[in-house]
This record gives C-alpha cells, sequence and structure tokens, in this order.
C-alpha cells in the first residue's frame, strides 16, 4: 500500500465510509486545547495549595489503610536534548552532577512513607523522565532498593519504565527484571533517518529490537513503543515503514502521540523548522495510516492514540471499562492516590493535585529541610470532581454512561450541564458525537476530535481561557 500525497477525505481502518475529514472540519476543530490527563489542567494549578496542604491529604489517605497506591518517580537527567520533546528534563554528560539527586529521592521517599504509616502497598510503580536508565544498572537498583523497602507491590503489580534504547542496556533490563518490573517502554518516535536528525534524535530500528527481545525473555509483558506523528519532514510514506517496522518487533502495545508544538512554552522546540512541519490535513493523515496499519495487524484502538493486542491487559481493561487516564497515560490498575517523586512530578492524593518544585536547587533545599517539596497544585472542587469524570470518560472510552454519572453524583445530567450539552450540540451537527438518553458517544471521525469534545465539558477553559490572545495549550490536530 502507497500514499503518494495525503488524501483529501477519507481515510483507512474498519470504518473507512465515517471517516471523513474535510478541510474546513480541521479549520473549525484544530485549535489550542487540553490533553486531559487531569481535571482541572496543570495551567490551574497556583501556589495557594502548600505542603500544609498535601500533608493533610497524606494523612485522609493514610486512613484508608489496604487501599493501594500508585507511585511515580522523576528522574529528568538526559546526555542530550531531543527537540520534540516536552517534559521536564536536565541536560548533562557528566554523571556526577546527577548522582546526588538520588539520595534526594530517597528522602522524598522516606519523608512520604513516615506520613502514610499504615499505607504502604501500591499497584503501580512508574519510572518517568528524562531517561531513567541515564543512570547505571546499580545505581537504579540501589534507588530502587531502597523505595522497596519502604513501599510494597501488592500482588499483580505493575513496576514500568520509559527507556531510551540509545542508553538502555540488557544490563538495565536485567537488574530492573530482579527487582520485579514487568512494563517497559521503548522510545521510538520515527525511524526515518532526516526525521530523526531533525528532532536530534537518532536511533536504529536494531537498537530497539535487541532490547525488545531482551527485555520479553525477562519476562516483560505489556512492552510498548512511543512514536509521535506531526514531526517535521514526515510524510505518508516514511511513517507506513515506520508502523510497519514497529509492528514486525511484534510489541503488545503502541502509543502514537500528537507532536505537541509549544516553542513559547519549550524554547528548544525554536530549533525545529516550523516550515517543515505536516499541515493539519497531512497530521490527520499521518495518524490514520497508524491507525490502519495497527488495526490490520490485529492492535485494538484504544482511548485516543495507544493500541494494544487483544490479549494486553490494556485492551481487556478497556472491554470491562476498567480504563483510566493520569499523568502517565492510560492505566488499568486501580491506585486511586498517586504518589508523585522527585522535581516536577505530580501527586493526586484524596482530590488534590499537587506538584514537587520544578527546580533542583530549590527542589534540594526543600528536602534537607526535611519538607515536602510542594510548589503549586490544585484542591479540586465537587464541580471538579463531577467534571473530571465525564472528560476522563470521553478520553478512556468516548464515550459517557449520563446516568452512571448521575448516580455517582447525585445529580440531574441534563439540568447540570444544560451549557455543555449546547456547545457539544454543534459538534452532534458536525456528525462528530451521537446524544442519546443515558449516553454521549464520539462518532469514528469524533474520535480524532476528542479532545475538542471533552472541552464542551471544561468549565476552566469556557471561562477563562477562551479568549486569551496567546496560545496556553498545544493544538488539538
Amino acid at each position: 500500500m502507497t500514499h503518494a500525497s495525503a488524501p483529501s477525505s477519507g481515510f483507512g481502518g474498519a470504518r473507512p465510509s465515517e471517516r471523513r475529514v474535510t478541510a474546513e472540519l480541521l479549520a473549525r476543530y484544530d485549535r489550542p486545547g487540553p490533553r486531559y490527563t487531569s481535571y482541572p489542567t496543570a495551567v490551574e494549578f497556583h501556589e495557594g495549595v502548600t505542603a500544609a496542604d498535601y500533608a493533610a491529604r497524606l494523612a485522609d489517605a493514610d486512613a484508608l489503610g489496604a487501599a493501594p497506591l500508585s507511585l511515580y518517580m522523576h528522574l529528568p537527567f538526559c546526555e542530550e536534548r531531543c527537540l520534540f520533546c516536552g517534559c521536564h528534563v536536565i541536560v548533562t554528560q557528566r554523571r556526577e552532577v546527577a548522582a546526588p539527586y538520588l539520595d534526594l529521592l530517597r528522602r522524598e521517599t522516606e519523608l512520604l512513607a513516615e506520613r502514610l504509616p499504615n499505607r504502604r502497598n501500591f499497584a503501580q510503580l512508574h519510572l518517568g523522565g528524562g531517561t531513567p536508565t541515564y543512570y547505571t544498572p546499580e545505581q537504579l537498583s540501589g534507588l530502587l532498593g531502597h523505595t522497596l523497602k519502604h513501599f510494597r507491590p501488592m500482588p499483580g503489580a505493575e513496576l514500568a519504565l520509559e527507556a531510551d534504547p540509545r542508553v538502555t542496556t540488557a544490563e538495565h533490563i536485567d537488574a530492573l527484571a530482579d527487582l520485579g518490573f514487568n512494563r517497559i517502554s521503548f522510545g521510538v518516535q520515527d525511524l526515518t533517518p532526516t526525521v530523526q536528525e531533525a528532532i536530534n534524535r537518532v536511533q536504529s530500528l536494531e537498537q530497539t529490537a535487541r532490547l525488545v527481545e531482551h527485555a520479553r525473555r525477562r519476562g516483560f509483558r505489556g512492552i510498548n513503543v512511543d512514536l509521535i506523528y506531526g514531526l517535521p519532514l514526515q510524510t505518508p510514506e516514511t511513517f507506513e515503514r515506520t508502523i510497519d517496522a514497529v509492528v514486525g518487533l511484534g510489541i503488545d502495545r503502541a502509543a502514537v502521540y500528537s507532536f505537541a508544538f509549544v516553542p513559547w512554552v519549550r524554547g528548544h522546540q525554536k530549533k525545529i523548522e516550523e516550515s517543515q512541519l505536516p499541515a493539519p490535513e497531512l497530521k490527520v493523515a499521518l495518524f490514520a495510516i497508524a491507525r490502519e496499519r495497527f488495526l490490520e495487524a490485529g492492535y485494538e484502538p484504544i482511548g485516543m492514540d495507544h493500541f494494544a493486542r487483544p490479549d494486553d491487559e490494556l485492551a481487556r481493561a478497556k472491554h470491562e471499562h476498567r480504563l483510566r487516564r493520569n499523568f502517565q497515560g492510560y492505566a488499568v490498575i486501580p491506585g486511586d492516590d498517586v504518589l508523585g517523586i522527585g522535581i516536577s512530578a505530580i501527586g493526586d492524593v484524596r482530590g488534590a493535585y499537587v506538584q514537587n518544585e520544578k527546580k533542583l536547587s530549590t527542589y534540594e533545599e526543600r528536602i534537607t529541610a526535611n519538607a515536602l517539596p510542594v510548589a503549586r497544585g490544585v484542591l479540586r472542587t465537587p464541580d471538579d470532581e463531577v467534571r473530571r469524570d465525564v472528560i476522563h470518560e470521553l478520553m478512556c472510552n468516548f464515550s459517557v454512561d449520563t446516568v452512571a454519572i448521575e448516580r455517582r453524583h447525585r445529580l440531574d445530567f441534563a439540568d447540570y450541564f444544560r451549557a455543555d450539552l449546547e456547545l457539544l450540540a454543534a459538534s452532534e451537527a458536525e456528525g462528530l458525537v451521537r446524544l442519546t438518553p443515558g449516553r454521549i458517544e464520539a462518532t469514528p471521525i469524533g474520535e480524532l476530535f476528542v479532545r475538542n469534545l471533552a472541552m464542551c465539558f471544561d468549565r476552566y477553559q469556557r471561562e477563562k481561557h477562551a479568549a486569551e490572545a496567546a496560545p496556553v495549550f498545544s493544538r488539538t490536530v
């Protein structure tokens, strides 16, 4: 199959007759909007949320006893900066600069454990970055051995990490497997040399293939590869070759993310030639190609940008309506309270989002003083909670059971969301969503614009950000 140019309308997949994206539709819906890994989104975080607020929420969380936690640990160091990156990273090739940070993570882990004497079991432990495997296998073993002394995995817990194939070794995988790690996500983005050079991320398929195979031998499951569409110099032909090569690895999952071009937030993205970025019509076509190829290979679509084999736990969670969404993406194991550890890490505890200090020196000062390093956050209101439920249902399942929302929050959905449903009616007229008694459901074409559908229920976006001249978020397409 070849694609000589971006199709003007119609995309492949299971239901091609319903996948019609016109230039007019893109013009109306391709606008800045959140990705909704949280609600309220991070732009609503403020410095009024303090360490004292966090300590009080931790006390409430401790009272739950046996309920499992989720842990996220941020390891921000990288050898070099990838130009597409939107993460909070520290770039240095001097390993001695990064070593003391491990002691700070150990101490923050202790501070949290001291405040959770009755609640130490976790369902998820996720290492993100940066590049977690920037550290040596011995350093990671020491850090995580300390973590596992204070927090214990429940049976079947997911211990996961993000890995850069350029610096990850078989020894890294061995050390983590020995500690019980069982999930891994490899960053690939694109395998085309010209694209890799444009984003300063040069790596070979062979590097990834060797690690995938070794991880599989060591018992890792749910092996994932991250891809990005909308990068400079991508074409339908080259991106299709990347997808086919990744499918050939036999991975369990894939994430196909939209490139968030936000040079006003991430200054290093100014090095990207904006003229080399795909036009909106081509960008949508790139995702449609990815979707088509993964579906043809037997993968199931998960949420707005993931694919999984039918026997993978992510696919099973989708069918059983257990899929969740948090700052690490889609999750399957319940862990209602998330502890964020490390600089810039975000926790979600008992109705509060709390974010740690972003600056390493300030984080170090707080930890050295035995203080929780909270910089900002949000204490969610009852209105936030109900809207959070609706938005996450849309983002995870492309549908909302409005009767279930009514029962859970004791409200009349049509009355409570009258203004929101009026906004959604315009999308219904465009064929993006179906509104029926008891259910809101995105159409196949509406799945491509699910962020726009979710925005109809975002009170902050409507009341605070709609009229802002400067963009706050990346574009939805």
